[in-house]
């Protein structure tokens, strides 16, 4: 019969969950009991989606700010310190900021401009243009930004993050200076200890300031990427996909998450009902659940034995 209904997409409600929950066995229930009341049939190669939070949480992967400034001393000296290319986010960054500046004597905090680089502004392309500014290759001091450009909030939390980023470093007892440049190696003349907070580019700003002449460079991703007094860590990412827990915490990205699946995927074998009605028009060798990743090796399982 020719397919006529696309992609379906559905959200399964699940409890609240806490560190050291049996993930597992909460999700392979949730869509069992889901499927169930709203009569809908689970089939070969559907897909279940889990948002990081939600591992990370049952993980417990977890750290404090101390934690991140403990790291940061270790590793950048506890001196002086050029922190670069920051997102502009409450959630996402500034509880980071909180611990960088708590594990340094005087940050050097450069901004991109006119945005970070999820997009979040600055300034405006068509402000830019009128003060002549060329954003590739000028830098600008604080001074000099508010008198080209004055106070700018962002669009949706009418938060000036200028100011905001600068009153947060100095309340954790850090000197702050602050600049705005593009071109990483801009921070030199200010810091040579450098730890920069791009994402996609880190690769390629921590090649070029070391070969400006950085003395130590670090991404946000060699920051907690091991134990911290016992803390959370992520082994490939660090700071890296973090958001804010509490004042004082931050949930850092789940560690190595390939057990999880592997343990979830042959759950639903376990409980041959939950596949009976889709297996009923599938060739039951050939047609078995494979984890979607194509760095992921796939297992196979048992298949229940088809009805109808």
């Amino acid at each position: 019969m020719e397919r006529k209904v696309g992609t379906v997409s559905r959200g399964i409600r699940c409890p609240i969950i806490r560190e050291g929950d049996d993930l597992a066995a909460i999700v392979t229930d949730s869509v069992l009991e889901a499927a169930e009341a709203e009569g809908f049939s689970l089939h070969d190669r559907d897909v279940i989606s889990m948002t990081e939070s939600i591992v990370a949480r049952a993980q417990g992967n977890y750290a404090s700010v101390d934690d991140i400034a403990d790291d940061v001393r270790a590793k950048l000296g506890g001196g002086t310190v050029g922190v670069i290319f920051p997102i502009l986010s409450r959630n996402r960054f500034a509880i980071c900021l909180r611990g960088i500046a708590r594990g340094a004597k005087k940050i050097v905090l450069m901004f991109s401009y006119p945005s970070d680089e999820v997009g979040n502004e600055l300034v405006s392309l068509d402000k830019l243009d009128e003060a002549g500014v060329n954003p590739y290759s000028d830098v600008l001091t604080l001074e000099r930004y508010r008198e080209l450009f004055g106070v700018n909030l962002h669009e949706f939390t009418g938060v000036d993050y200028v100011a905001y980023y600068g009153d947060l470093i100095r309340e954790e007892g850090a000197e702050v200076e602050i600049i705005f440049a593009n071109q990483p190696q801009a921070v030199l003349p200010y810091a040579d200890h450098i730890l920069t907070c791009d994402i996609h580019t880190r690769a390629r700003t921590k090649r070029r300031l070391l070969a400006a002449g950085a003395k130590v460079v670090c991404g946000l991703d060699d920051i907690l990427n091991a134990p911290v007094n016992g803390s959370g860590c992520n082994e490939k990412y660090g700071l890296l996909g973090s958001n804010k827990s509490t004042e004082s915490k931050v949930k850092l990205f789940p560690r190595e998450c390939k057990p999880l699946v592997l343990d979830i995927q042959p759950a639903f074998w376990r409980r041959p009902a939950s596949m009976s009605r889709s297996w009923s028009t599938a060739t039951a060798p050939s047609r078995i659940p494979r984890a979607r990743s194509g760095s992921w090796p796939t297992r196979s399982f048992p298949p229940p034995t088809p009805t109808g």
